[in-house]
């Protein structure tokens, strides 16, 4: 579809937001091309906005399957995009691009509402929720403050923990800690214990110290991601999780809540590898408990999810130790997005195809008269 037919087109007109200034790029390029894919073109009309990975912002007119192999940036398939300003508009300037022949002048393109699916920091930290909110463009997503929340691990179990649910026990170090504070803290949780970046996703950065020898590298690699690094006990047991779909207006019994899914590890932790390649580990839908734990799991993920104030939808992440005790790690704002991802693969489980999932999303926003 070429800007003019946008334009002209009387459907409501959906943004999807993909790419992103964030190491988790790549994962937003699949997970974006794939919910474009399944917007149904009868109801909504796909926006697709690509972010590079230094920040500049395109209306992207091109095939959506270039977007996932990261061939979507070639000039006659993309309009550069600035920002109005003008929070009544609820929309983006096209600005004259001469590799556009569509695009001969700086243009008003107003939206419905934005789908954001773009992951890590500069995405699904808050930022980018806020920007919209200062445009007056609605989101279908987490909101302002529960992105800030939930990429901050320590401030996200800090809620946690006043909900009653349990959390690792952790401390947090700013900049470069030296190595006798590392080992005193260290000593205080036991090892083996997991050094973070407080504040990334996809397990970027995250080692599993097993002694003291591992870590200074540890917190050298985590450094790289973020200047604030949490060192949290390991959880013995393994990750389930809990995918969650709904207004946080609505009533508990209202929210859509897909079937426990769980991670079975050979070996090591559900690092970056494992999460994209699974080449030694399994994730089983529903997950291989009784039907009473999973049912706690579940009011668990909820009260974690109206607790942290998400809306629309949100994949909380727990763990489960051998005893039965349910601990929360983090809700993932923008979960992983393809068809094979585990928030889509829980809602399947449940009986939610992958477009009926998307296309319910979008229907939530477009439905709410509030923002009409």
């Amino acid at each position: 579809m070429n800007i003019t037919d946008i334009l002209n087109s009387d459907l409501p007109r959906i943004a999807v937001l993909f790419g992103g200034n964030s190491s988790e790029y790549p994962v937003s390029l699949s997970s974006g091309s794939a919910v474009l894919q399944a917007i149904d073109t009868s109801r909504f009309l796909p926006v697709p906005i690509g972010i590079t990975k230094d920040g500049s912002w395109f209306l992207y007119t091109g095939d959506y399957e270039e977007i996932a192999a990261d061939r979507w940036m070639r000039p006659e398939d993309c309009c550069p995009i600035c920002f109005s300003g003008q929070q009544s508009s609820h929309g983006f300037l096209l600005s004259p691009s001469p590799e556009n022949k569509d695009a001969h002048q700086s243009v008003f393109l107003s939206v419905r509402a934005v789908l954001p699916i773009l992951h890590g920091k500069n995405g699904e930290d808050g930022t980018v929720q806020g920007l919209l909110a200062l445009l007056g463009i609605p989101v279908i997503g987490c909101g302002i403050l529960c992105s800030s929340l939930c990429m901050d691990k320590e401030r996200a179990h800090q809620i946690a923990s006043s909900l009653g649910i349990s959390v690792p026990k952790s401390c947090v170090t700013c900049g470069e800690p030296s190595k006798e504070e590392l080992s005193r803290i260290a000593g205080s949780l036991g090892y083996p214990l997991f050094v973070k970046p407080l504040r990334a996703g996809s397990s970027f950065g995250i080692t599993c110290v097993q002694n003291e020898d591992q870590l200074f590298s540890a917190v050298q690699e985590a450094l790289v991601y973020d200047n604030r690094i949490l060192l949290e006990e390991k959880i013995e047991g393994f990750e389930v999780g809990c995918a969650i779909m709904g207004r946080n207006t609505l009533s508990p019994d209202q929210l859509i809540i897909g079937d426990v899914d769980e991670i079975e590890l050979t070996d090591g932790f559900f690092d970056y590898t494992e999460k994209y390649t699974l080449k030694t580990s399994k994730i089983h839908v529903p997950a291989r408990i009784s039907s009473e734990k999973a049912a706690e799991i579940k009011d668990t993920a909820m009260r974690l999810y109206l607790g942290l104030d998400c809306d629309f939808f949100a994949r909380v992440d727990m763990f489960l130790t051998p005893d039965g005790n349910i601990y929360f790690n983090e809700i993932n704002t923008i979960p992983g997005f393809t068809s094979h991802s585990r928030f889509p693969g829980m809602m399947k489980s449940r009986g939610i195809d992958f477009a009926s999932l998307v296309n319910q999303l979008i229907e939530m926003e477009v439905s709410d008269e509030r923002n009409a």
